[in-house]
């Protein structure tokens, strides 16, 4: 890769680290089950990979999730919160790639966005059950969490679908 790209490569993945985090900050839902709260995040870390790439958009989509932990008090999700989005972005990026060979881009998004959600309600459920040392616990949390993952792929899907996906100077993957 020449150095216009990697340029233009990092840049474009330190905003949507940043982009991530504000969407995550900017609307919260406080969720009684989680003890945490419901955002927005989610649709910039699935438009992350659908940009960047699993990689890329996993870092994207993992630190700034966990900087909108620390930022906002939730830091003892941080951890967790960068391992899940990271894998997020991972698996919605491969599963697009995967699922695009066969079906309409449409269809292809809202096939990887329900993988990448999928993937944060099992992740965030085994999570509170660890630390709140209980299965009713993990059981709780699959609610706000599913919520959560709706809101976010509906408005991923949407926006990349009706916007995004119109921009020139974006390399679609």
């Amino acid at each position: 890769m020449n150095s216009d790209k990697r340029i233009r490569l990092l840049t474009l993945t330190g905003m949507l680290t940043a982009l991530t985090t504000v969407a995550t900050i900017v609307i919260q839902i406080p969720s009684v089950a989680t003890k945490g709260y419901i955002n927005l995040g989610d649709t910039i870390v699935n438009i992350s990979a659908w940009i960047l790439g699993g990689l890329y958009g996993g870092f994207a989509g993992g630190v700034g999730s966990a900087l909108a932990d620390i930022i906002i008090g939730y830091a003892v999700y941080a951890p967790a919160t960068l391992v899940i989005k990271f894998f997020m972005a991972f698996c919605c990026f491969n599963v697009y790639n995967a699922c695009s060979k066969k079906f309409s881009s449409l269809t292809a998004r809202i096939i990887s966005v329900a993988a990448s959600e999928l993937i944060m309600i099992t992740g965030y459920s085994i999570f509170a059950g660890f630390m709140y040392g209980s299965v009713q616990s993990a059981l709780l949390s699959i609610p706000d969490n599913a919520a959560q993952g709706i809101m976010g792929a509906v408005f991923a899907v949407v926006l990349y679908e009706c916007i995004l996906k119109r921009v020139p100077a974006i390399k679609h993957k």
